[in-house]
This record gives C-alpha cells, sequence and structure tokens, in this order.
C-alpha cells in the first residue's frame, strides 16, 4: 500500500509554506544537513521534500560533482521546490513518490535526510525499510522531528488554540507532529540501520512581526487550512489574534526544540 502521507496542503498554501515556514526550519536544516557528514560528489536524497529546504542545502555541500533528488507526494509542494531552487549546481531532481514506494535503485544514495516528515508517514516501518533500500552500505540517515510539544512555547499557544477552534481531530492530528524520535529510532533498527543516535537540538528562533507572521503561518499549515475550511477566514484571523495574545508582547524570538535522529545503513 502506498504511503500517503498525514500533511496535506492544498492550493496556494505550498507558496505560503516556503515563505512562513522558512524561518523555523532554517537552523535545523542546517543541523540536519550537518549530521549527514555530505562531501563533494554525494548522492543525497531529501525524504518528504516539501518545497526543498534540506535539498538545497545538500546540494550546496555535495557540489556540482553530486547529485541530490527530493520526493514528496505533495505535487503542489514540488512545483514550489523547482521554483525556487538556485541554479548554480545542477538540477535537483524532484519526483513526486510516497515514502515507501521510492523509485530510486537499490543502494542509490550516500545519505538520506527526512526534515519533519517521517512523523506522518502512515506506516513508518515500511517507509523506513524502503529508504534503508535505497541507501548505500555505509551510507547516513538523518532526520529531524519536534520534541515535546510543551518545549516550544510557539507550538503550545497553536494547540490550545487550535483545541478551541479545531476539534478533537485537529488537536490529535497536531499532536502527532511531535515527540516521534522513539518511534524513529525503533523503526530504524527494524529496518537493518545501525549506530542509531539522537540529541535535542534547541535554537531560539527570532520571528517576523507577529501580527503579519501569525496568520500567514497559519494559513500555510494543514492545521489553519482545516479552519479555514470548517469556519472560514474569519475564524483563521481569530486564531491567529488568540495565538499572538498567548504570547509575550516584547519579543519575537522562542526557543524550539527538535530531535535530531542519526543511523548508519
Amino acid at each position: 500500500m502506498a504511503d500517503v502521507t498525514g500533511f496535506h496542503l492544498k492550493g496556494s498554501a505550498p507558496e505560503r509554506y516556503e515563505h512562513y515556514v522558512a524561518p523555523l526550519m532554517a537552523p535545523f536544516v542546517t543541523a540536519l544537513v550537518d549530521a549527514a557528514d555530505l562531501f563533494p560528489g554525494a548522492t543525497v536524497l531529501d525524504l518528504a521534500c516539501g518545497t526543498g529546504f534540506a535539498a538545497r542545502t545538500a546540494a550546496a555541500q555535495a557540489g556540482p560533482t553530486g547529485r541530490v533528488a527530493g520526493a514528496d507526494l505533495n505535487e503542489g509542494m514540488l512545483k514550489i521546490a523547482v521554483a525556487c531552487h538556485p541554479r548554480l549546481y545542477p538540477d535537483i531532481e524532484f519526483t513526486p513518490a510516497p515514502a515507501d514506494d521510492l523509485p530510486y535503485s537499490d543502494a542509490t544514495f550516500d545519505a538520506v535526510l527526512c526534515q519533519q516528515g517521517a512523523q506522518f508517514f502512515p506506516d513508518l516501518d515500511a517507509a523506513l525499510r524502503e529508504t534503508a533500500r535505497v541507501t548505500r552500505p555505509g551510507g547516513r540517515f538523518a532526520a529531524t522531528v519536534w520534541s515535546d510539544l510543551d518545549d516550544s512555547p510557539y507550538f503550545v499557544a497553536q494547540y490550545k488554540t487550535l483545541g478551541r477552534l479545531g476539534g478533537p481531530e485537529a488537536t490529535e492530528a497536531y499532536r502527532s507532529a511531535f515527540h516521534a524520535a522513539d518511534r524513529i529510532t525503533t523503526a530504524l533498527t527494524g529496518a537493518g540501520y545501525r549506530a542509531v543516535n539522537r540529541r535535542e537540538l534547541t535554537f531560539a528562533i527570532t520571528l517576523p512581526p507577529l501580527e503579519d507572521y501569525i496568520p500567514g503561518h497559519l494559513s500555510a499549515i494543514p492545521w489553519g487550512q482545516e479552519i479555514t475550511e470548517t469556519a472560514g477566514e474569519q475564524a483563521l484571523t481569530e486564531a491567529a489574534r488568540a495565538i499572538r495574545a498567548q504570547l509575550p508582547e516584547d519579543t519575537t524570538t522562542f526557543p524550539f526544540t527538535a530531535t535530531l535522529v542519526t543511523a548508519t545503513r
């Protein structure tokens, strides 16, 4: 059964995702790619690549003799990825594909990266078995997932607001995005990876002015889209105001914590 990811974006949301999610992802993407120990000429897969944050960073390290691929089910995200990647290296090959049925030969990649995607795979074990198949012996796997929800005040404010406006299904889906490292480390071992390790990463991230950033960010993630589809644009505006009211007035800098999981094939 092909994997249908739990992270869906529709319409113009992928373009907003590229703009509004980038500030949150940037330091974690750098840490993720650094953990993969890339080298000039490396072959790299960005799994569940979204709009290509990790793929672009990996291409800069793999250089013109390397090869970088990005796979994601959401073709709208892939269109933005193609439009946004620089032309300083060979083209990054973006392909629509589920994580558990990848269109690559065995042992193709020196490294597989997954930035904030693994927690949304419906069958994580199958996805990581497929990842192991396309990774060469001795190759690296690196993934980030958000850590405990309470470690990131901005996300806590989103979660509380979603609980009031989005209903139980939306809040359960939101919470599923957090604290998935235990499941990933177990699945990696089952898929045949070794030297599985994990560590917490916390960055203080300065967001753009919150009055504009919060509604824009909400509109670029599935839970915000659900609020809009269920109750309309005014409800999204109300949600953004409720989130802002829970955050300090005197700063736009907040801690965000993710778990970095690495392994060797």
